[in-house]
């Protein structure tokens, strides 16, 4: 698939689902924002006060501890929406959440998107079933983490990026990925071995290309499985550019 150089918000699959008349009324207050690496839209405990539509970004969903240590409870791309926490009520949120491959989002201010959702019609069903969908996310990832092996883990974690990507390649290092699973890095680097000479991936300077991705899948676990049945009821399927 070839990405236009310049988003539009209808890369975005929440965006372009929106009835023609709230698009008409948010459109104008839509901000085309850089997501460079490492940019952090949320911290745990702030309130929101915008929200965030991927286009060609990812972003990630940490939960800190208070030793510093970190683990993933959920990753966000061009599905999705940065921000629940605001139209769903609880106005702050305990996760952080970070740019993790580079890109754009729509940026939007959140009391705009909490009107739409007040209105109880079709923008409040879209951004209920996301919701959803996301938080069968977070619950498939804690039940992975604590009772599947690295390896089916980082196949997990390499589809759920590779599902949200323009390309197979992914610009990332194992010292990320083992902060994102709270795993030791000697244990990543294990599991990315085995995938390499399986020939299921390629592994070189920091970029991490899926070279087949059928047998990445036969791999993992059920855990991605769910994930991806579950989002494709719930979420529009179609994206454009």
């Amino acid at each position: 698939m070839i990405v236009s150089a310049i988003p539009n918000p209808e890369q975005n699959l929440l965006l372009a689902a929106l009835p023609a008349e709230v698009r008409a009324r948010l459109q104008p207050h839509l901000q085309l924002v850089p997501m460079p690496v490492g940019a952090v839209l949320y911290e745990s405990g702030m309130k929101a006060t915008q929200v965030y539509f991927p286009a060609t970004c990812i972003v990630s969903l940490l939960y800190l501890m208070q030793d510093g240590a970190s683990a993933e409870i959920a990753v966000v791309g061009y599905e999705g929406v940065i921000g629940i926490s605001l139209f769903m009520g609880g106005e702050t949120t305990p996760s952080r959440a970070i740019v993790q491959s580079a890109g754009h989002a729509f940026q939007l201010k959140g009391p705009l998107l909490k009107n739409e959702f007040n209105r109880f019609g079709e923008v409040h069903n879209l951004l209920l079933r996301y919701t959803q969908s996301l938080l069968t996310q977070m619950s498939q990832t804690a039940v992975c983490n604590r009772h599947h092996s690295i390896d089916q883990q980082l196949c997990r974690w390499l589809l759920l990026r590779l599902d949200r990507l323009s390309s197979n390649t992914l610009a990332t290092t194992q010292e990320l990925i083992a902060r994102s699973l709270g795993v030791r890095r000697e244990g990543v680097t294990e599991a990315a071995g085995k995938l390499q000479s399986a020939g299921l991936i390629r592994y070189s300077r920091g970029q991490i290309t899926v070279l087949d991705r059928a047998g990445l899948e036969a791999s993992a676990c059920e855990c991605y499985a769910v994930v991806k049945t579950e989002s494709d009821r719930l979420l529009p399927a179609h994206r454009i550019g």
